[in-house]
């Protein structure tokens, strides 16, 4: 509720919202966010995502619980790629190399299959 309003009806704000130029759509079925700064990765898991658009521009609205992680110790170093495991699977059955090199080579194509595939192909 917003202070001062006292009740009000989710459907005046709604035409409100309309009236305004401002269109809202829950994004659904999603999974995971991700926000990474230089220090640290903020995780939402289980997560409620609604995206506001208005005059053109959109913002993100997250509802969620965040896990909070160290990405970098205060020594500048590169984050590290997350590989997602049916990327490493499918480069090991494309290439038949060892899940290892599969890995490797994916962080070293900025997790793109594609691409590590045709680099272990071509060496």
């Amino acid at each position: 509720m917003i202070p001062g309003m006292g009740r009000v009806n989710p459907r005046q704000v709604k035409q409100a919202m309309k009236q305004l130029g401002i269109k809202t759509e829950d994004i659904e079925d999603v999974e995971e966010v991700i926000i990474r700064t230089r220090s640290r990765e903020y995780i939402f898991k289980e997560v409620a995502v609604t995206m506001m658009e208005m005059q053109g521009q959109k913002t993100f609205q997250i509802v969620g619980e965040p896990q909070i992680s160290e990405t970098m110790s205060h020594v500048q170093k590169p984050l590290e790629t997350r590989i997602p495991e049916e990327d490493v699977k499918l480069v090991i059955e494309q290439t038949g190399c060892t899940e290892e090199r599969a890995i490797k080579t994916l962080r070293e194509c900025g997790g793109q299959p594609a691409e590590a595939i045709l680099k272990i192909i071509s060496s």
